[in-house]
């Protein structure tokens, strides 16, 4: 490491420059320079113990300042992403820092920051499925799209899982109420259909062997080609527009409405977990909006210290 001592003024403008010439845009530098000061405040102001005259102040850094400044920043409500992107910066400038020979490693690269929650599709309610599936099938194409939008909703399955649906091959329990699906990770397992979307899927069967030709799909084009992804999305969409309803659907929103109805109705979790083929429970209690009333009276019910005396 070089024994030349800088100002961290000087270290951070000759950040700054390397930045200017890699073509960074001024916004993007300006939050490198305010983020990386930040830093420096909070020490500062935590302990006045540190030396904040060279960059051997940023030498004397370890991993659990890094740590304890991220936990001090979700304490102050910061978004995970803001706090992503303050250690976006300081990773940034120990690596300049590291070039240069001012520093001997980088304690950033190994903090952990803290996940965003994934943003949840927009709920549908029931009325608007009701509003989307009650469109008038009078023809072989809306039939077999009938079909397809009654099992999403149905068995809150995934698209991509609903285009990979063989025949016969994934309807041999049907009757009993179930089709075998593969999911992520290859992993096979039964989901529900209800009684609407049965009856939709053996109208689509008498429908399905005058386009069949040597594809197995289930779902398949006039053309007797298995549909695609994309695909059924548009076709999803273009019936929403014809339901007019006032947003965009899609098949994850079906899936999430799916997950969302039975889970208000029945408070059970982990039948929405089974249901929707998720391998984590935490998984299903990020993806679903429960109904807080609702879990109140099952809670008020079930809870032996919250049943209410008569």
């Amino acid at each position: 490491m070089g024994h030349e001592i800088l100002p961290i003024d000087a270290c951070l403008s000759a950040l700054v420059a390397e930045l200017n010439a890699q073509h960074y845009s001024p916004h993007s530098i300006a939050n490198y320079q305010r983020d990386i000061l930040a830093y420096q405040a909070w020490c500062q102001a935590g302990t006045g113990t540190k030396s904040l005259n060279s960059h051997d102040f940023w030498s004397a850094q370890k991993l659990q300042d890094f740590e304890a400044y991220v936990m001090a920043m979700s304490e102050q409500a910061l978004h995970p992403r803001t706090i992503r992107r303050h250690l976006s910066a300081l990773r940034r400038f120990y690596q300049f820092m590291l070039r240069q020979g001012w520093v001997a490693d980088n304690p950033v690269q190994w903090v952990q920051a803290p996940k965003a929650d994934k943003p949840l599709p927009k709920s549908v309610s029931v009325d608007k499925m009701q509003q989307l599936l009650d469109q008038p099938a009078d023809t072989a194409l809306a039939q077999r799209d009938q079909a397809m939008f009654e099992l999403l909703y149905s068995s809150g399955i995934r698209v991509a899982e609903l285009v990979s649906l063989r025949y016969p091959d994934s309807l041999t329990q049907l009757d009993e109420g179930y089709i075998s699906v593969v999911g992520k990770g290859n992993k096979q397992r039964l989901a529900m259909v209800g009684r609407t979307a049965i009856t939709a899927l053996q109208v689509w069967l008498q429908i399905r062997p005058q386009w069949a030709s040597h594809d197995d799909a289930l779902f398949i084009s006039q053309q007797g080609k298995g549909l695609t992804v994309r695909s059924v999305q548009k076709r999803l969409a273009q019936r929403g527009q014809a339901a007019g309803l006032d947003s965009r659907i899609s098949p994850h929103r079906l899936r999430h409405a799916c997950a969302t109805h039975v889970l208000e109705s029945s408070g059970d979790l982990r039948a929405v977990q089974e249901l929707l083929g998720h391998a984590q429970l935490s998984t299903t209690q990020i993806y679903t909006k429960l109904d807080m009333q609702h879990l109140a009276q099952v809670y008020d019910k079930a809870h032996p210290r919250a049943r209410k005396t008569k």
